[in-house]
């Protein structure tokens, strides 16, 4: 008879005891028994072949799936019977992918960070000519501003996630992951302008960076509140670039801004 001391359990991998009588045993407990017993009453569902090009993955419906339903209704909504609603799956393939709600809600808000990362970095790359600088920043603040569908949901989505960060650890890691890589990006531009004599020498790079990407983050809300449309938030944002982009001549006579120089010319049309 072979010897199955050495053998390990089905389910844990757990070293088996000898078999001191009858059949030699297979499980290391009556729990892993159990759960032996339930995988083979309730199997996972067959895993799905790969999708075909162009449409997205299972997995990534239904975290699309969870984005609409924050985006409509906030998280709280979002429970896995819902998601897998939305994502027109069943309940057993949404735990198939995912092992409970905490960890798609985590995956969720990791995705939609790539996701704003690439969106943002095409929109960068697009730009005409990358060395003027000012065109550079105003792409990169405008990525705060509901302009689309798309752009909105995503907006709507992080404020959900940003009110439920403020009680769970796990989440915050994940919305606030570490360092400040945006505000480091827009410093270096303005530090990058004043070195090429592009903008105002007496700035702190710094605090021009905390100001602008905190001052549009609240102005994108304010949008979605319809306190502000996107027209007007514009228009702060030109400001403030202008106000950093200008240059004091040098004789020492304050630089017009650019909307001095549209009214210059307005006026001189008049005439």
């Amino acid at each position: 008879m072979r010897d199955e001391s050495g053998s390990s359990c089905r389910v844990c991998r757990a070293p088996l005891p000898a078999a001191t009588r009858g059949r030699p045993p297979v499980y290391c407990s009556r729990a892993c028994q159990a759960r032996a017993y339930r995988r083979r009453k309730n199997p996972p569902p067959a895993a799905e072949p790969d999708p075909p090009a162009g449409r997205p993955s299972r997995r990534l419906e239904i975290v699309e799936a969870l984005w609409r339903i924050a985006a409509e209704r906030g998280l709280e909504a979002a429970s896995m019977r819902e998601i897998a609603a939305e994502a027109g799956v069943s309940l057993r393939v949404v735990q198939y992918h995912f092992d409970g709600k905490h960890q798609l809600l985590v995956t969720a808000l990791r995705l939609l960070h790539r996701d704003g990362e690439r969106r943002a970095r095409a929109r960068i790359e697009a730009v005409p000519d990358p060395s003027d600088l000012r065109a550079l920043l105003w792409v990169i603040l405008t990525e705060f501003l509901p302009l689309d569908d798309r752009s909105r949901t995503t907006l709507r989505v992080l404020l959900a996630y940003y009110v439920r960060s403020l009680t769970d650890p796990a989440l915050a890691a994940v919305f606030l992951h570490g360092g400040q890589p945006l505000e480091d990006l827009v410093a270096g531009i303005v530090g990058r302008a004043q070195r090429e004599g592009k903008a105002a020498p007496g700035l702190d790079p710094r605090h021009e960076a905390d100001l602008l990407v905190g001052g549009v983050s609240g102005l994108g809300m304010d949008v979605l509140h319809g306190r502000r449309t996107v027209a007007e938030v514009r228009r702060t944002v030109d400001y403030h670039l202008d106000r950093i982009f200008t240059v004091p001549a040098a004789s020492g006579a304050p630089a017009e801004t650019s909307q001095e120089v549209h009214l210059g010319v307005r006026q001189s049309s008049r005439q």
